[in-house]
């Protein structure tokens, strides 16, 4: 009897806390996205949007210096957006005729359809379909990519050079802290692309707190954001529910996986002309061994090794370091 009356009193004591755990769970994963800061504001209010297969694609075009016909497009990483490119967007007005950068589908201000197949090559496709809008299709392009970025650029050269049905004509690409694996910071983002209906379960469990302290591993002790960085990254992810397509949009690190030949081999065997801007302290691809590696299979590309505090945002982490490099590979040729 006494046994009955505990696992009775149990059960009840299991009721209340479902009583007060579910419509508090609910609460939670039904909060509204946070407000733009004034920063990320600003940003969303100097761009556009153009129509892609009917989503929205966020960009950002600038016309900059006067008697140069130069433009460069600007290629993100994972999981964050073209705000990545902000503190060195003044400076790149300064040399380029026109820069453009843009939100991938499923990042930033861009559309975030669910159950949407994303994929590498769709992204590319929204590149060359931004350019022709733009009226830039037949112009010659330098591409600037970071991390994600980078394996769009290497699609991109594939058609270009090897396919020969590209619509972009590149003039140079630099790349920057991307390999072939990326996107160690989380536990929780690591196992979405196979953990099936789990899926949705763990993206509305991603918050704030998690998010900035994974974002936080891939950056230099002495190079972390601010917190209002950290929440601006946040904020752009939450941007139309984007944490709720994360594990659709990490499919590409299968598709990295299948289709490494393909773009090894455009970058191996490619003419246009080759940098790799790279933060040395990046748990993502950890030096020397990524860097070696590069070297070993990428023969005819320059290289510029940043401080050894830099880690796998360089652009945010030494923007003067990054700009110098980059300048210093534009001017090469």
């Amino acid at each position: 009897r006494v046994r009955k009356l505990r696992m009775l009193r149990m059960r009840e004591w299991w009721l209340l806390v479902g009583l007060i755990c579910v419509p508090l769970m609910a609460v939670y994963l039904h909060i509204p996205p946070p407000a733009l800061s004034p920063a990320l504001q600003k940003w969303y209010n100097s761009g556009e949007s153009f129509n892609f297969k009917g989503s929205n694609i966020f960009y950002r075009d600038s016309l900059g210096a006067v008697g140069s016909s130069d433009v460069v497009v600007l290629l993100h990483g994972f999981p964050t957006s073209s705000y990545d490119w902000n503190k060195i967007w003044s400076a790149l007005n300064q040399r380029f005729h026109r820069v453009v950068a843009l939100d991938f589908l499923g990042f930033g201000f861009s559309d975030k359809p669910r159950g949407h197949r994303y994929s590498v090559f769709e992204q590319a496709s929204v590149v060359e379909a931004l350019l022709a809008h733009l009226g830039l299709g037949g112009q010659r392009v330098n591409l600037l990519a970071h991390d994600y970025g980078d394996t769009v650029a290497l699609e991109l050269l594939y058609r270009s050079d090897q396919n020969r049905t590209g619509h972009l004509t590149i003039n140079s690409l630099c790349l920057s802290n991307g390999g072939d694996v990326t996107c160690l910071l989380l536990f929780v983002l690591k196992v979405l692309k196979d953990v099936g209906l789990l899926s949705p379960v763990l993206t509305r469990l991603t918050n704030y707190m998690m998010f900035s302290r994974s974002v936080g591993q891939v950056f230099g002790p002495y190079t972390q954001p601010t917190d209002e960085e950290f929440w601006d990254m946040w904020t752009s992810l939450r941007f139309n529910d984007g944490n709720l397509v994360m594990d659709s949009v990490l499919q590409f690190l299968n598709q990295r996986a299948k289709h490494r030949d393909r773009w090894v081999g455009a970058l191996t065997s490619t003419l246009v002309p080759l940098h790799m801007i790279y933060g040395p302290l990046d748990p993502v691809n950890p030096h020397p061994d990524f860097l070696l590696r590069y070297k070993y299979l990428v023969q005819r590309s320059t290289v510029t090794l940043l401080d050894k505090h830099v880690g796998h945002y360089p652009q945010l982490e030494d923007p003067l370091g990054f700009l110098n490099a980059y300048y210093g590979f534009i001017n090469s040729f």
